[in-house]
């Protein structure tokens, strides 16, 4: 007798099918990507507003596998003004790093690829549309002016070669023309001493294993600055540190970013972090930006239920609780996502309304925006009645201890 099929389950047939399907996609795009002698015209654009230095507007990246699409980010819109820190905050699997990773074009090739929307740099006199450029022009951008500051260190940095030759590499390759060996190692001793390298003569010559976990994370932020970027991605650069190397990483990070006037795009779980390094914040939930403004706007003033509970379940110094908030429930499949409100099965401020299509996003002010049925208008009257919910209060008032024990002590 025949099993019954399992729900997810693929045949062999199927997964082929997909699969042939997912290469005639990918094959195509592929193409487009490695082009040669492409006319910049092409991939030139305008920004929207010129105090920008990137612009993410309605990006798709999917990544196309044999069990399916999956909308790794789905529709991602939001700025990085010029000068000013950006945070990026969600849980993992959101989409964060895959929204970096496409603004870098270093995306798993093939099946990671940029499906729609626009990616928009802005080199001072002219701007890129990263979303359409080629391989071959992308690589003499990043670097110059985009660069990105890896996770773990440890895993960036070549074990075989030394500390010296690594950064010489970086310099050689982007800023190299003309340059003679002694004068790009004098740059790469400088920007060792930059990061706070006393030794950088000894460290020059060593090993990535002869140096501890902070030595190394200030070798990769060495190395993403060394040819003075305009847009620095930082991917939860003090995940693997202790709490006092932390707070030094993130205090060089600041004083180079206002050295050599870049923006930072700064990815990370840690609330603490957020509050104390960015001038902006955007919360991403299951490949979406579900709420985004000023700091002050998503500590003070979090709209979102995601929001709300993301800042509750962080402890905060001074005060007492029994057990910690935690979300329910699981993020939905993201190869089959709803056609509603993504969070809607996990929320406990759940309203009749929610049951409608995936909310709209709604200005709540010039600068904070949401996008949940509980901020419209019509269902108002809705919302004050489940402001009586003490589980709210307690969260947002677990936000506002945050915000200021970041404002006060840095690190939480």
């Amino acid at each position: 007798m025949a099993k019954k099929k399992e729900a997810g389950y693929l045949s062999g047939k199927e997964i082929r099918a997909i699969s042939k399907a997912n290469r005639k996609i990918t094959g195509e795009m592929e193409k487009k990507w490695k082009r040669k002698n492409v006319p910049e015209e092409e991939y030139l654009t305008t920004m929207r507003d010129p105090a920008n230095a990137v612009e993410f507007d309605d990006l798709h990246t999917y990544f196309f596998t044999d069990a399916g699409t999956v909308k790794s980010v789905d529709g991602v819109s939001f700025d990085v003004p010029i000068g000013k820190t950006v945070g990026v905050v969600g849980e993992s699997g959101c989409g964060k790093s895959v929204t970096s990773l496409s603004l870098m074009q270093l995306l798993q090739r093939p099946q990671g690829q940029i499906v729609s929307g626009h990616i928009r740099l802005n080199l001072g006199s002219k701007a890129y549309d990263i979303s359409q450029i080629t391989q071959e022009r992308m690589q003499k951008l990043r670097g110059n002016a985009v660069s990105m500051i890896f996770q773990e260190p440890m895993t960036s940095l070549n074990p075989v070669f030394r500390i010296g030759d690594q950064v010489d590499e970086v310099i050689e390759l982007h800023d190299g023309e003309g340059k003679s060996k002694e004068e790009i190692k004098a740059r790469t001793i400088k920007a060792l001493e930059m990061v706070g390298i006393a030794n950088s003569e000894g460290v020059y010559s060593m090993f990535p294993h002869e140096l501890s976990g902070g030595m190394r994370q200030r070798i990769v932020i060495a190395m993403a600055l060394a040819c003075n970027p305009k847009v620095i991605i930082a991917d939860e650069p003090t995940t693997a540190l202790d709490v006092t190397i932390q707070a030094q990483i993130l205090d060089l990070l600041r004083d180079l970013k206002d050295k050599i006037n870049s923006s930072i795009m700064l990815i990370t779980h840690d609330l603490g972090v957020i509050a104390e390094m960015a001038d902006y914040v955007v919360v991403m939930y299951a490949g979406r930006v579900i709420e985004k403004g000023t700091a002050e706007d998503i500590f003070y003033h979090p709209a979102h239920p995601y929001t709300i509970g993301l800042m509750a379940s962080k402890p905060v110094v001074g005060r007492e609780v029994d057990e910690l908030y935690s979300i329910p429930g699981k993020v939905p499949n993201p190869i089959n996502m709803p056609d509603y409100c993504y969070f809607r099965d996990r929320c406990e401020m759940r309203l009749p309304c929610c049951d409608g299509e995936y909310p709209c996003e709604i200005s709540l002010s010039d600068t904070h925006k949401v996008s949940c049925y509980r901020a419209y208008e019509a269902y108002r009257d809705l919302v004050e009645q489940s402001a009586k919910n003490p589980l709210l209060a307690q969260m947002q008032a677990a936000a506002g201890e945050l915000k200021e024990g970041g404002e006060k002590g840095g690190e939480i």
